[in-house]
Protein backbone atom coordinates (compact mmCIF):
# COMPACT_ATOMS: atom_id res chain seq x y z
CA UNK A 1 0.00 0.00 0.00
CA UNK A 2 1.24 3.25 -1.39
CA UNK A 3 1.77 5.92 2.11
CA UNK A 4 -0.30 8.99 1.83
CA UNK A 5 3.20 10.78 0.84
CA UNK A 6 3.96 8.52 -2.16
CA UNK A 7 0.04 9.23 -2.81
CA UNK A 8 -0.06 12.65 -2.94
CA UNK A 9 2.97 13.58 -4.36
CA UNK A 10 2.00 10.66 -7.53
CA UNK A 11 -1.33 13.09 -7.71
CA UNK A 12 0.50 16.36 -8.05
CA UNK A 13 3.07 14.36 -10.60
CA UNK A 14 -0.30 13.05 -12.69
CA UNK A 15 -1.53 16.81 -12.53
CA UNK A 16 1.52 18.88 -13.50
CA UNK A 17 2.31 16.00 -15.84
CA UNK A 18 -0.37 14.94 -18.14
CA UNK A 19 1.04 14.66 -21.11
CA UNK A 20 3.40 11.67 -22.88
CA UNK A 21 5.81 14.30 -24.15
CA UNK A 22 6.65 15.70 -20.87
CA UNK A 23 10.34 14.82 -19.34
CA UNK A 24 10.35 12.24 -16.64
CA UNK A 25 10.45 12.87 -13.14
CA UNK A 26 13.31 12.56 -11.14
CA UNK A 27 12.55 9.73 -8.80
CA UNK A 28 13.68 9.88 -4.94
CA UNK A 29 14.46 6.95 -2.35
CA UNK A 30 14.68 8.87 1.31
CA UNK A 31 13.42 8.24 4.54
CA UNK A 32 14.34 11.53 6.13
CA UNK A 33 11.56 13.83 5.61
CA UNK A 34 14.33 16.95 5.77
CA UNK A 35 16.59 15.58 3.74
CA UNK A 36 13.93 14.60 1.57
CA UNK A 37 12.28 18.24 1.47
CA UNK A 38 16.16 19.17 0.63
CA UNK A 39 15.91 17.29 -2.62
CA UNK A 40 12.57 18.18 -3.23
CA UNK A 41 12.58 21.65 -2.92
CA UNK A 42 16.27 21.68 -5.11
CA UNK A 43 14.57 19.71 -7.70
CA UNK A 44 11.52 22.62 -7.85
CA UNK A 45 14.38 25.29 -8.16
CA UNK A 46 15.62 23.38 -11.23
CA UNK A 47 12.47 22.95 -12.91
CA UNK A 48 12.66 19.39 -12.40
CA UNK A 49 9.47 17.39 -10.87
CA UNK A 50 10.73 14.76 -8.04
CA UNK A 51 8.50 11.80 -7.07
CA UNK A 52 9.62 10.83 -3.35
CA UNK A 53 9.81 7.12 -2.07
CA UNK A 54 10.27 5.87 1.51
CA UNK A 55 9.94 2.06 0.94
CA UNK A 56 12.91 0.55 -2.16
CA UNK A 57 9.24 -1.64 -3.05
CA UNK A 58 8.09 1.31 -4.61
CA UNK A 59 10.77 1.25 -7.08
CA UNK A 60 9.35 -1.42 -9.08
CA UNK A 61 7.73 0.24 -11.97
CA UNK A 62 8.06 3.58 -11.40
CA UNK A 63 9.43 5.54 -13.88
CA UNK A 64 12.21 8.37 -13.61
CA UNK A 65 14.82 10.10 -15.33
CA UNK A 66 16.95 9.35 -12.62
CA UNK A 67 17.05 8.23 -9.09
CA UNK A 68 18.65 9.57 -6.19
CA UNK A 69 18.52 6.53 -3.17
CA UNK A 70 19.51 6.57 0.52
CA UNK A 71 21.49 3.46 0.41
CA UNK A 72 21.07 3.72 3.97
CA UNK A 73 17.42 2.40 3.96
CA UNK A 74 17.52 -1.56 4.04
CA UNK A 75 16.67 -3.10 0.71
CA UNK A 76 17.95 0.37 -1.01
CA UNK A 77 20.62 -1.44 -2.85
CA UNK A 78 18.99 -3.86 -4.27
CA UNK A 79 16.36 -2.20 -5.33
CA UNK A 80 18.08 0.61 -7.00
CA UNK A 81 20.30 -1.46 -8.82
CA UNK A 82 17.26 -3.24 -10.20
CA UNK A 83 15.51 0.36 -11.39
CA UNK A 84 18.91 1.39 -12.68
CA UNK A 85 19.30 -2.07 -14.63
CA UNK A 86 15.13 -2.15 -16.05
CA UNK A 87 15.06 2.07 -16.99
CA UNK A 88 18.09 2.37 -18.24
CA UNK A 89 18.80 5.60 -16.74
CA UNK A 90 21.33 6.25 -13.84
CA UNK A 91 21.31 5.74 -10.17
CA UNK A 92 22.98 7.66 -8.22
CA UNK A 93 23.34 6.82 -4.14
CA UNK A 94 23.79 8.24 -0.85
CA UNK A 95 25.32 7.07 2.03
CA UNK A 96 27.51 8.01 5.46
CA UNK A 97 31.24 8.94 4.19
CA UNK A 98 31.99 5.86 6.72
CA UNK A 99 29.46 3.75 5.84
CA UNK A 100 32.00 1.57 3.69
CA UNK A 101 30.32 -1.95 3.85
CA UNK A 102 27.33 0.24 1.84
CA UNK A 103 29.69 2.07 -0.36
CA UNK A 104 31.31 -1.50 -1.63
CA UNK A 105 27.99 -2.76 -2.21
CA UNK A 106 26.24 -0.60 -3.54
CA UNK A 107 29.59 -0.45 -6.23
CA UNK A 108 29.40 -4.39 -6.40
CA UNK A 109 25.69 -4.37 -7.31
CA UNK A 110 26.56 -1.66 -10.51
CA UNK A 111 25.01 1.41 -9.08
CA UNK A 112 26.31 4.28 -10.90
CA UNK A 113 27.20 6.69 -8.35
CA UNK A 114 27.55 6.24 -4.84
CA UNK A 115 28.92 9.26 -2.81
CA UNK A 116 29.27 10.67 0.67
CA UNK A 117 25.79 12.27 1.68
CA UNK A 118 27.74 15.62 2.55
CA UNK A 119 29.40 15.25 -1.49
CA UNK A 120 25.68 14.36 -2.69
CA UNK A 121 24.31 17.38 -0.79
CA UNK A 122 27.01 19.77 -1.76
CA UNK A 123 26.68 18.42 -5.82
CA UNK A 124 22.79 18.46 -5.69
CA UNK A 125 21.72 21.17 -8.02
CA UNK A 126 24.27 20.18 -10.32
CA UNK A 127 23.54 16.57 -10.18
CA UNK A 128 19.87 17.59 -11.17
CA UNK A 129 20.95 20.16 -13.69
CA UNK A 130 23.00 18.05 -15.42
CA UNK A 131 20.74 15.22 -16.14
Amino acid sequence: MKSYWHQRVSIDYDLQMNSKSEPLPVVALVKDLMFGGKISATARAAGRVVVMLRDPHLLTGQAGAMLLADLSIPGAIEAAAAWQTAMQAPAIGFVSHIDEQTIKQAREMGLQQVMPRSVFAAHLETLLQNR
